[in-house]
């Protein structure tokens, strides 16, 4: 029961107090990428903390002491590897709610990844449509005086761009918002999104969840600025970004403006520098020891 309490309070402090921190940390934003994994394995943190809690709960008094390598001696997942005592197989309530516990996301993520898939491809059947392919800009180019450039990403990936758009935008300027969108389907960044929905809808009021799907999306929009910035200045990106802000996407596409176009440009257009090396190291050691931690402190009983 001790290890169990211990996994409750670390699962509260990953779930209700780190989100808060990472949410003002300065550094987010000057690495996107880094950014983006550290919410991630924040996410597997709580869900293996929550998992490893339940199964501690649900224990038979008798098993208490096989913390995690009985829950993986019950999975079946090390077989004979400890003496006789790890033969004993705890009961199979006891796997039921940590196995709900992984299973769940895994499920609404499947459910969010074929939702999307299916918008997608109503959206592709009425650009068969309205829309026209060009070779010219290697996307589909719609007939509409809102400036709006936006991708579709996954298997029938399309880079739609409006009349409008073309109209408002210089080449240059085309291109380099063309790029954003490119750097999403390339980066795969729809099931980036979809891990973080079925999270939320896991644990839908959880502050991390909430946090994590919120900052994910701008992170991700970051990056695909940075991709973008690798062929292309600042400042027209920028432009590129102000002329389209206001085209509306549909749902399950990726769009260059949007919500989150203000905080981008002032990213943007005042740079600050990537976190150094030894920062990017210690920040990435940190997360990791963030993610082993309740390994341990399950582990603790065994060890004892």
């Amino acid at each position: 029961m001790t290890a169990a309490l211990a996994l409750a309070g670390y699962a509260l402090l990953v779930g209700a107090v780190a989100p808060y921190a990472l949410v003002r940390a300065r550094w987010a934003h000057r690495a996107p990428r880094l950014a983006v994994l550290v919410w991630y394995g924040l996410m597997a943190t709580f869900t293996v903390t929550v998992a490893l809690a339940l199964y501690h709960v649900a224990l038979r008094e008798e098993h208490v002491h096989d913390g995690l390598v009985g829950l993986l001696t019950a999975c079946g997942l090390f077989p004979m590897a400890f003496g006789p005592a790890s033969h004993t197989a705890a009961d199979p309530a006891a796997l039921l709610p940590p196995a709900l516990v992984v299973l769940l996301p895994a499920g609404w993520f499947l459910r969010t990844v074929w939702r999307t898939r299916r918008a997608q491809r109503r959206h592709l059947d009425l650009l068969a449509v309205l829309g026209r392919p060009s070779s010219e800009y290697d996307a589909v180019i719609v007939d509409h005086d809102t400036p709006a450039v936006y991708c579709l990403p996954g298997r029938s990936r399309r880079v739609v761009v409006t009349r409008g758009a073309i109209r408002a935008l210089s080449r240059e300027q085309l291109q380099a918002v063309l790029a954003h969108e490119r750097a999403h389907i390339a980066g795969r960044h729809h099931l980036c999104h979809a891990v973080a929905e079925a999270f939320e809808r896991t644990f839908p009021r959880l502050p991390l969840a909430r946090h994590a799907r919120e900052q994910t999306a701008l992170l991700l929009e970051m990056t695909a600025d940075d991709r973008a910035l690798r062929h292309h200045s600042r400042e027209t990106l920028a432009a590129a970004m102000y002329e389209v802000a206001a085209g509306q996407t549909p749902r399950a596409a990726f769009g260059a403006g949007g919500s989150s176009a203000a905080v981008r440009l002032c990213r943007l257009l005042t740079p600050e520098a990537e976190p150094h090396r030894a920062t990017r190291l210690g920040i990435a050691a940190g997360s990791l020891g963030v993610m082993l931690l309740p390994l341990l402190i399950a582990c603790g009983p065994v060890m004892g």
